[in-house]
């Protein structure tokens, strides 16, 4: 009865969630999934481990999809860019069944979701860039708010 309740709730949350909202529950479902990736590689638990690891690669194509490519312009290019290189590092973490990767698929999602955080807790007013628009390579340090829409589902 509880795994009932909780699946109606989630589908509620998802449904009336802002697109902003959407994206943080995506990065945050990226992120248990990758951890729950290395642990179950720890353990030696091929099958959930490779489970896992497909489901991290399916939001982060979900991600890719929502890409807005006219109006996101460089933004939306590099996010894609990223996406991809974390979906070919977690397949190489599962052919290989090595833990780097995903260490470092981990630390890449946590950044970006920490900057959607700053964004959403700075709201439409935000001035400054999130930490994860900083540590993306030779990135314009333009304000994020003109963007923002953009990058949304």
């Amino acid at each position: 009865m509880w795994h009932t309740a909780h699946e109606a709730y989630r589908q509620s949350s998802t449904l009336s969630a802002d697109p902003l909202e959407l994206v943080r529950m995506l990065y945050r479902g990226a992120v248990n999934s990758v951890r729950d990736a290395r642990r179950h590689l720890a353990n030696q638990e091929i099958r959930e481990r490779a489970s896992a690891i497909s489901k991290a690669c399916e939001i982060l194509l979900e991600l890719t999809g929502s890409l807005d490519f006219e109006r996101g312009g460089e933004i939306a290019q590099r996010l894609a860019a990223l996406y991809d290189y974390m979906v070919r590092r977690l397949t190489e973490a599962n052919f290989r069944q090595s833990d780097e990767p995903l260490a470092e698929v981990l630390g890449l999602l946590a950044t970006l979701l920490e900057g959607w955080d700053a964004i959403s807790s700075q709201g439409e007013e935000a001035t400054e860039p999130p930490r994860a628009w900083e540590s993306m390579p030779s990135a314009s340090q333009e304000p994020l708010t003109s963007s923002l829409h953009a990058w949304s589902l």
